[in-house]
């Protein structure tokens, strides 16, 4: 557990949730810089509300029943603003129940798209209908693809974001294979050589982070990269370097957000970063661009709002709620931000945006 929160006044708390073990345990250096760079540039300002921003990190990477409890402790101390992180939707659900809206939910991480968030959860990250499946379209569109096998994680991300991608299809029967393995899944010889892959034009990936990786290793090693694609929307930077440049032959990733040092915005973010943390700071990616995100939208939701009351945030989206953040302005359908899409191919281990998809 954490250390306990003494919240002296004139303080906004948050809890920050982000796996430090398990498969999505990769990203978390990279997350801890980017908030921190985000809670350094809200502090040098106003803060939150006139007040400085601090935040306790929350081991994600536990079982969601393990992390809500914790959750559910430091909330009852009276001293949490709001909750905020990059972790999977399982520990979403159980956090969502254990905060029972008593103060804000910004969710950073691409979700399942179900519409039974309790109220307060903001949903920050990609809906499957605007990365996942329009990045299998553009695909048949662009490559031709027409037979796909599924591989996941199995809990709720993975198997409903396959269930959108299936009835998004004109043929469901496109969908040739599709297996669930649990998290931190080590081989996967037997999604491989199953004969029903050798029927696929490409591959969607639903794993978390260094799932991604070892599959993609595994994958390259069988010499059916440079047959078949693959896709996924949940791979970032320190991704692609866990496989290796070997591994990542046609791959594709579907985003709302790369980061591109040939933007004004991309070479200022790294500049900011880097003199922060230095040149030999976790790699600045995809994932941890969207805790820093978190970071300053519940700045700009408080800015805008006036308050970090969950009944006044409510009725602020009932009225169509706009936002300014860092990367640009954002909208809300109900509790989901309204995101553009980008489609990206691995050229080693980086990212080259190839297209916008939604």
């Amino acid at each position: 557990m954490s250390t306990p929160i003494e919240s002296p006044d004139g303080t906004i708390e948050v809890l920050n949730i982000v796996p430090r073990q398990g498969p999505g345990g990769i990203v978390a250096p990279s997350c801890d810089a980017s908030i921190s760079l985000a809670v350094d540039e809200i502090n040098r300002g106003a803060g939150i509300l006139g007040r400085e921003i601090r935040t306790t990190n929350i081991d994600g990477g536990r079982p969601p029943a393990e992390v809500a409890a914790e959750v559910a402790a430091l909330l009852s101390t009276g001293m949490v603003h709001a909750v905020t992180g990059w972790h999977t939707s399982a520990v979403r659900r159980a956090v969502a129940r254990a905060a029972a809206g008593r103060v804000p939910y910004l969710y950073a991480t691409s979700h399942e798209g179900l519409t039974d968030e309790l109220p307060g959860v903001l949903m920050l990250g990609e809906h499957p209908a605007g990365q996942t499946v329009p990045a299998v379209h553009w695909l048949e569109r662009e490559y031709g693809v027409r037979r796909w096998a599924v591989i996941g994680n199995d809990y709720i991300w993975p198997r409903r974001s396959a269930r959108a991608i299936r009835e998004s299809l004109a043929d469901p029967a496109a969908i040739v294979l599709e297996q669930f393995v649990p998290l931190g899944f080590t081989d996967f010889s037997g999604f491989l050589t199953h004969p029903a892959l050798d029927l696929a034009d490409g591959v969607v990936i639903l794993m978390v982070g260094a799932d991604v990786a070892r599959f993609n290793r595994q994958y390259a090693a069988t010499g059916r990269a440079a047959s078949q694609l693959r896709v996924s929307p949940a791979a970032d930077e320190n991704v692609l370097l866990a496989a290796g440049p070997e591994a990542n032959h046609d791959f594709f990733v579907a985003s709302s957000y790369f980061l591109d040092d040939r933007t004004a915005d991309g070479r200022d973010r790294i500049t900011r970063y880097r003199a922060r943390h230095g040149a030999f700071a976790p790699a600045l990616t995809s994932f941890s661009n969207a805790t820093y995100e978190a970071i300053h939208t519940l700045s700009a939701l408080a800015r805008t709002v006036g308050s970090l009351e969950v009944p006044e945030i409510l009725d602020a989206l009932d009225h169509g709620l706009v936002l300014e953040t860092p990367c640009g302005v954002r909208g809300f359908r109900g509790n989901q931000a309204i995101q553009r899409g980008y489609i990206a191919r691995a050229e080693g281990v980086d990212f080259e945006i190839i297209d916008r998809i939604s």
